[in-house]
């Protein structure tokens, strides 16, 4: 009973959490799903649109829709996959690397501010709560 009472607090904050971060969204700028792929084509390189999908546990067909849209605006390539002619892979560019870096450098600076303002001993939970926030993700 204490993991549910945990488990749903928890879905309460982050749930917060994301849609006070969502606010700081300027239309124009990357969707949660186009920063998504962005950050993990610049955080492990090239991948092919299946491996994108089930990295975002996404169907296919969803991340085809969000890469056409960043293929469109320059910000991911595509080639064929060396080992694999018949496969695609999908790269970040030069643009899309800079338009992730301004995307976290606005959510980065409103999460520092707010950290800011917290005590010592609540920055430092939030440190190892990140942790285990990441830690929690991978098991799911």
């Amino acid at each position: 009973m204490e993991n549910e009472s945990t488990a749903a607090a928890l879905q309460i904050a982050v749930g917060r959490l994301v849609r006070r971060l969502r606010q700081t969204h300027v239309p124009g700028q990357l969707t949660l799903s186009e920063a998504s792929v962005l950050s993990r084509l610049d955080r492990d390189g090239a991948a092919t649109p299946g491996e994108l999908a089930i990295g975002d546990r996404i169907k296919p067909q969803a991340m085809g829709v969000t890469l056409q849209a960043l293929e469109q605006r320059g910000l991911v390539s595509r080639s064929p996959d060396p080992g694999d002619g018949r496969r695609v892979l999908m790269s970040i560019t030069d643009e899309g690397r800079r338009l992730l870096t301004d995307r976290r450098s606005l959510k980065t600076h409103a999460l520092a501010e707010a950290i800011g303002r917290l005590d010592d001993d609540e920055r430092r939970a939030l440190t190892e709560a990140a942790r285990l926030l990441d830690r929690l993700a991978e098991e799911l």
